[in-house]
């Protein structure tokens, strides 16, 4: 694996850079709602994908990460028969997307790799959330891009090509840092180099993350640390 053209790394945020599923869980019982907290998380966030394909299908005008989450939450609501949540309330805990913890490694990490490559966000939410999840969990981006810029949503080409184009470089300068595997192998598709990082507990301690190590994958990394490390970048 030669990294010698890699300029930038672009991340994937949800899962990779922050623990959303703990944050939700905090959030949801913080409220004393009466629910069952890692579940309703986990709900929460099973939404997600077949809220973005009905934008990829059409069915729904461009939507913005915000309002899907919202849209998500409301038929949570009305499942869990928690229809006495007062408007202020929902709004609350739909914002929780925007202070989301990061994994214990992301800002160390972070702030070792930035020292040798340019490191974006390179997720399907919104700008403002990121923005604010990178004042919330002091995570020091060099720059913040988003699915919202290219009006699409991973796994679109348009999204990953969009980054390297928006930084002026060549698909194969760039880097994909994900948790996911499904979202490496799209921007290895397309010439970008890719970086595995597992984050095993992102679904909790009996959860279905994506895990192993795999011939196709240019750098496989335990966490941020291990993969500036990896880089050649000393601590």
């Amino acid at each position: 694996m030669s990294i010698a053209g890699v300029r930038a790394l672009t991340f994937d945020v949800f899962g990779t850079v922050v623990d959303w599923r703990k944050s939700v869980i905090h959030e949801v019982t913080a409220m004393e709602l009466r629910v069952d907290a890692a579940k309703f998380a986990d709900e929460w966030r099973a939404g997600y994908q077949p809220a973005m394909a009905k934008v990829r299908a059409g069915a729904l005008g461009w939507t913005n990460i915000d309002a899907l989450h919202r849209m998500i939450l409301d038929e949570l609501i009305e499942r869990h028969s928690l229809q006495a949540m007062t408007e202020p309330q929902r709004a609350r805990l739909n914002s929780v997307w925007h202070r989301l913890d990061p994994w214990p490694d992301s800002a160390r990490g972070l702030a070792m790799l930035r020292r040798r490559f340019i490191c974006a966000t390179l997720s399907n939410g919104n700008i403002s959330l990121l923005v604010d999840l990178a004042r919330h969990g002091g995570l020091t981006w060099d720059c913040v891009l988003s699915g919202e810029i290219y009006r699409a949503y991973k796994p679109d080409a348009a999204v990953y090509l969009g980054a390297a184009a928006t930084l002026d470089l060549k698909p194969e300068e760039a880097m994909m840092v994900a948790a996911h595997k499904g979202d490496l192998r799209a921007a290895r598709k397309l010439g970008l180099k890719t970086a595995f990082v597992e984050r095993p507990l992102e679904h909790g301690p009996g959860g279905k993350a994506d895990r192993g190590r795999e011939d196709w994958m240019d750098i496989y990394a335990k966490d941020f640390v291990d993969l500036a490390r990896q880089l050649g970048v000393a601590a």
